[in-house]
C-alpha cells in the first residue's frame, strides 16, 4: 500500500534516492534532469518547497510502507486556476496502477483543496502508458506538440466536472 503526501523537507533524501535509482528508466521516456540536478539536489530542493510555500506549484510523492518513493505527481505552474500535471513512477512498481490511482487522488485535491478548475498534461507518442493514464482519469488530447525533439500530444482535463476516481480513501493508493 503507498500513500500519497505533499512534499515537505524531510523527504528530501527518500526522494534523491529515487531519482538516482530511475534515472536511467525515466530518461528513456522523458528528458533527462542532468547532472546538475543531482549535484545541487539540496539546493533545488529547498526552491521547490519554497515554491510550494508560495503556492506557485504543489509537489505530491507517492509513499511506500517503508518510507520509499515510489512515484511524484506534481502541479507546476498554477496560475488562473490551472496547472501542468506530471508524474512519474518508479521503475520498480511500474504496471500496478500505483499512476492512476495517484493521478486521480491529485485530480480530487486539485479540485478540493487548491481551488484549480482544470489541468494540462502532455506527454510523447511513444509513451503509451502515460497517455493510458492520462485516458483513465479523463484527460483529453487537444493537439500535438513537440517534446524533446519527439512527436507528442497536449491533454486537458476539466476539474469542474466531478473528481470520481478509482481510489475511495483519500491519501491511501492501494
Amino acid at each position: 500500500m503507498a500513500q500519497l503526501q505533499r512534499l515537505r523537507f524531510d523527504h528530501a533524501p527518500a526522494l534523491l534516492q529515487f531519482e538516482q535509482e530511475n534515472r536511467a528508466y525515466f530518461a528513456a521516456s522523458v528528458p533527462d534532469r542532468g547532472d546538475h540536478y543531482f549535484a545541487h539536489f539540496d539546493v533545488r530542493h529547498r526552491e521547490l518547497m519554497a515554491e510550494q510555500a508560495a503556492g506557485l506549484h504543489f509537489f505530491h510523492l507517492l509513499v511506500g510502507s517503508s518510507g520509499e518513493v515510489l512515484g511524484r505527481v506534481n502541479l507546476v505552474d498554477v496560475e488562473d486556476g490551472s496547472a501542468e500535471l506530471g508524474y512519474r513512477i518508479a521503475e520498480q512498481a511500474a504496471g500496478r496502477g500505483l499512476a492512476t490511482a495517484a493521478v486521480d487522488e491529485v485530480c480530487a485535491l486539485a479540485a478540493a483543496e487548491y481551488g484549480l478548475t482544470a489541468l494540462r498534461a502532455v506527454t510523447t507518442l511513444d509513451n503509451p502508458g502515460s497517455r493510458a493514464v492520462l485516458a483513465r482519469t479523463g484527460f483529453a488530447p487537444t493537439g500535438e506538440i513537440e517534446l524533446d525533439g519527439r512527436p507528442g500530444l497536449r491533454f486537458v482535463r476539466n476539474l469542474q466536472d466531478a473528481c470520481l476516481g478509482a481510489n475511495p480513501a483519500p491519501g491511501v493508493i492501494r
